[in-house]
């Protein structure tokens, strides 16, 4: 899906691929795995946050091991709002989270989740900006059962669900159309 060959770029529609509704606005967060066989030297991304920050993007690394890294790309003022709601907190609250809203102690509190447990946090859901009844039905269910599969598994909203896909769709199929044309990454972000 992607062209090989200039890691810079590599990594520009790695972004775009996984990233775009974030990246243009439409979602709060989004989650990047990058193999460390395809990145194995990831001493670029610190120009990349300096440029990400400059649109009111933060990165944060969330995980490393030998084969990966998971990056964390997330719009502040949007996590905050999707982390305030009354059913993140009560649901973030049931796995030892801080009573805060501050995104940052939430992020620190998800990042030692990740290294302290053998499975993976599902509560990230709320992070992404997924509904809370969703996550919650997810954790629930095992992951079984959804009526609906997609950006994540839906159990509630199906209507409201499709058309936030379709959104992340077009996001998606654009920052990836204008990167094939040529136009750097750099120059398809609004500055914040």
């Amino acid at each position: 899906m992607y062209p090989k060959g200039d890691i810079r770029k590599d990594f520009e529609y790695v972004l775009a691929g996984h990233c775009a509704p974030t990246l243009l606005s439409q979602k709060c967060a989004s989650l990047v795995s990058l193999s460390r066989q395809c990145f194995p030297d990831l001493s670029f991304l610190s120009s990349y946050q300096s440029f990400l920050r400059s649109c009111g993007i933060s990165c944060r690394l969330l995980c490393r091991c030998e084969k990966r890294v998971l990056l964390f790309l997330y719009r502040e003022d949007q996590l905050c709002r999707q982390l305030s709601l009354k059913s993140s907190r009560r649901l973030l609250s049931s796995f030892g989270y801080p009573e805060t809203g501050d995104p940052a102690a939430l992020l620190s509190y998800l990042e030692g989740r990740f290294s302290e447990s053998c499975s993976f946090p599902h509560e990230i859901g709320l992070f992404l900006g997924y509904p809370p009844a969703d996550v919650e039905a997810f954790i629930l269910h095992g992951g079984t059962n959804c009526r609906l599969c997609g950006y994540w598994k839906v159990y509630s909203d199906v209507e409201s669900a499709r058309r936030v896909f379709a959104r992340y769709d077009r996001c998606r199929t654009y920052l990836i159309s204008r990167l094939k044309e040529g136009t750097p990454l750099r120059e398809l972000l609004p500055a914040a």
